[in-house]
């Protein structure tokens, strides 16, 4: 009797937490390691229960040869530069060489791409890797990634950062590191806006908002302002918090900036997507979120005199580290436009973030900035640099997103033509890896090579949920890109002549299978705008 009443109490608690879809009768298989030795404390989570990731198959997908991989993935042109062009490929080659299998037992349900760091899969990574990645959709279904860490939702909307191969989350979901960044709805609107894959829209949400409720609930402090931690925020090691806590591992009883940006911005895109879904009215209460965090920030976290954006301190003060993310307020409407212009003014200061390899993750004139980076002592990262050029073009200071990005690409390109790889983040002050950077890090360093490459180098930039999609030509050499990736089944080929000045008008040649409409941006603010229809087309 005592056997079948513990197999029972194994089966619930199994059920309960989430693991009932890899539990098998007929094989005998036990629970993964997902349970922790605790008690129940879960306050469930009505969206968790529309989750259909936590109890769907393991889907195991083998990817096919790099070479294969050549023929399908898209393929930039660009006349005289062969080795940028080599850079692009050896992204993905290392890239495809990270893909991996769900291990039997371990809760995930996908083939997924490798964070290229430990053997875990990183929540923070993993966002940042398919704004890449997701160019290669047509050649593996690299956005399934993130879907490991639907599966491994809690019942209450907890989502853990890091989680081993084997499914067990690193970290019990009441430590102060165990969870963020809330970068997830960020990774999927762009997708999205690749490829319009409504049905992902739709299997995504309830996990996406259930997490943003439960970080809501757990994160925030009795104003509604979000805390987290140095592994919380993923850098590490800025120095944020009072010299009494612990930079890593402890909130510092602070408002943490970084983390309220975030919310603001997730909160935004949720909404949108519960636009697309017509689900909107079951998230309203974000509206609210958004107006309260925007007038907090604005109101308590700008320092006038240096024109800013800060931590908070329980004492009302603010910390004196200017770091990197305060640009997620790019992707808000947090400050006025005086205020962004001012703070936008610092990536240009050469006494702070205009550094040779920019954009260094903390300002140059602090006593812990570190010329080699040492993390997040000054390092520069492919993921927030992409977030302060993203925000920058989203602002409308296209001249500086642009700017920073051929920056950036060099600095990477540079390093590539001397070490033959990429690495997990560079020095500020010179073309070479960061201090104790991991090598051949594909990984997030897909970003430089491939992502802004496409969008700021080549200057192409598609949204086909409004069927659009830019052109922006600064190389005057002839250039282009086949098999664009835009919409469920579009391909499109773009390509432009070869120019004496960039003030000259390009000679553009389109072939797709999908109509768009095509906006030209060329020399010093001309443009052209054109409706492109099935077929081949000379402009």
């Amino acid at each position: 009797m005592r056997k079948k009443i513990l197999s029972i109490s194994i089966i619930a608690s199994s059920l309960l937490f989430g693991t009932f879809h890899i539990y098998s009768q007929e094989t005998g298989e036990t629970p993964q390691k997902y349970n922790l030795p605790y008690k129940n404390t879960y306050v469930k989570e009505a969206l968790v229960t529309e989750n259909e990731y936590r109890i769907a198959k393991p889907e195991e997908i083998a990817p096919k040869s790099f070479e294969e991989a050549k023929n399908i993935l898209p393929n930039p042109l660009w006349t005289g530069h062969e080795k940028e062009l080599e850079m692009y490929w050896k992204a993905w080659q290392i890239a495809i060489s990270n893909i991996r299998q769900p291990q039997k037992g371990s809760g995930f349900v996908s083939s997924y791409l490798d964070t290229a760091y430990n053997g875990n899969i990183f929540m923070w990574d993993s966002s940042f890797m398919m704004m890449f990645a997701r160019y290669g959709y047509r050649f593996f279904p690299f956005q399934h990634t993130l879907d490991n860490f639907y599966a491994k939702q809690h019942p209450d909307g907890f989502i853990c950062r890091e989680i081993k191969a084997d499914g067990a989350d690193c970290f019990e979901r009441y430590d102060p590191v165990s969870t963020g960044p809330n970068l997830l709805p960020w990774s999927e609107i762009l997708y999205y806006k690749q490829y319009g894959d409504n049905e992902r829209l739709n299997k995504i949400f309830p996990a996406l908002c259930a997490y943003y409720k439960w970080l809501k609930l757990n994160r925030t402090w009795p104003n509604g302002t979000y805390w987290s931690s140095g592994w919380g925020t993923g850098m590490d090691n800025m120095p944020r918090v009072q010299p009494q806590y612990s930079m890593i591992y402890s909130h510092g009883h602070m408002v943490w900036l970084d983390a309220c940006l975030q919310q603001i911005l997730m909160a935004n895109i949720l909404l949108e997507i519960g636009f697309y879904l017509e689900r909107w009215q079951e998230i309203e209460e974000f509206e609210d979120e958004i107006k309260v965090l925007t007038k907090y920030v604005h109101d308590n976290l700008w320092d006038e005199k240096t024109g800013y954006l800060y931590d908070q301190y329980a004492d009302g003060s603010l910390n004196t580290t200017k770091g990197i993310g305060a640009f997620w307020a790019l992707h808000t409407d947090v400050l006025d436009k005086t205020q962004l212009d001012r703070m936008v003014t610092e990536l240009g200061n050469t006494k702070t973030f205009n550094r040779p390899h920019r954009v260094p993750s903390l300002s140059a004139d602090n006593p812990k900035y570190n010329p080699k980076g040492r993390y997040w002592q000054g390092g520069v990262w492919p993921g927030t640099n992409y977030m302060v050029i993203t925000g920058l073009d989203k602002k409308g200071y296209t001249g500086q997103a642009k700017e920073i990005a051929k920056n950036h690409y060099n600095n990477v390109f540079e390093a590539y033509k001397n070490t033959g790889t990429f690495w997990e983040y560079y020095a500020p002050e010179a073309a070479e890896p960061g201090f104790m950077a991991r090598k051949d890090f594909v990984g997030w360093t897909g970003l430089p090579p491939i992502a802004i490459f496409i969008e700021y180098i080549l200057g192409i930039r598609s949204d086909y949920a409004n069927r659009s999609l830019i052109w922006d030509i600064t190389q005057t050499e002839a250039h282009g890109i086949e098999r664009y990736p835009f919409g469920p089944d579009g391909l499109v080929t773009l390509k432009v002549n070869k120019r004496n000045s960039q003030e000259d008008i390009p000679s553009v040649t389109i072939e797709t299978n999908v109509p768009f409409e095509l906006t030209l941006y060329w020399g010093k603010d001309k443009s052209k705008k054109v409706s492109i229809k099935e077929g081949k087309q000379t402009l």
